[in-house]
């Protein structure tokens, strides 16, 4: 049985196309945003996911379109993927160290959307917080818009860590990591008693 989905998404504002498979296959991603397509190559490898995504975004005004509505349309993607999800553990977990930094991701696929967010990034002054170039807040509007539209409970909790290339890529990883668990088939029957998800 096949486990993946293809899903466009066009506004005025981005253009993406978007291809998973749960159980893996190659790894293509361009969004035009380099530290983005690194982390989100972080996912697709640890998730051990085939992940192919294209995006084009309004990028010239800045990246916030462009990081928000991939997560969107990577949630939809999940969901599609994940079907009635008989089967799958439901749960994942990981804890990943990142040099100095320890990154945690707890999941739930139950079909209801919840999500925190326990970061702090490392801020310089009154600029806002950034790994080279790339605004390390967009990383919280990524999960919060994947949780939403993969309609997950995503509990990201970074308890320490000092360099914001390290807490995002620790952070990317985990989730990966997590949603390997969380999708893996054991069995053959619907996590939940209520016989639903």
């Amino acid at each position: 049985m096949s486990r993946s989905s293809h899903i466009a998404r066009k506004t005025n504002e981005t253009s993406i196309d978007l291809r998973l498979d749960l159980d893996g296959g190659a790894r293509n991603i361009d969004t035009g945003i380099g530290f983005f397509d690194h982390m989100l190559d972080h996912i697709a490898k640890h998730g051990r996911l085939g992940f192919n995504v294209n995006a084009m975004g309004d990028t010239h005004i800045d990246d916030h379109h462009t990081v928000e509505d991939v997560g969107i349309v990577l949630g939809q993607a999940i969901a599609d993927a994940l079907g009635d999800k008989k089967g799958i553990e439901r749960y994942g977990f990981a804890s990943v160290p990142m040099d100095e930094t320890l990154a945690q991701v707890t999941l739930d696929l139950s079909g209801r959307m919840s999500f925190v967010f326990n970061v702090q990034f490392v801020g310089f002054g009154d600029d806002p917080p950034v790994a080279g170039r790339f605004d390390v807040q967009l990383v919280e509007e990524f999960f919060n818009a994947v949780a939403a539209n993969a309609m997950m409970n995503l509990h990201i909790h970074v308890p320490w860590g000092s360099n914001n290339h390290h807490i995002a890529e620790g952070i990317f990883k985990a989730f990966g990591r997590a949603l390997r668990d969380a999708v893996k088939i054991t069995h053959d029957e619907i996590p939940s008693t209520k016989g639903s998800l």
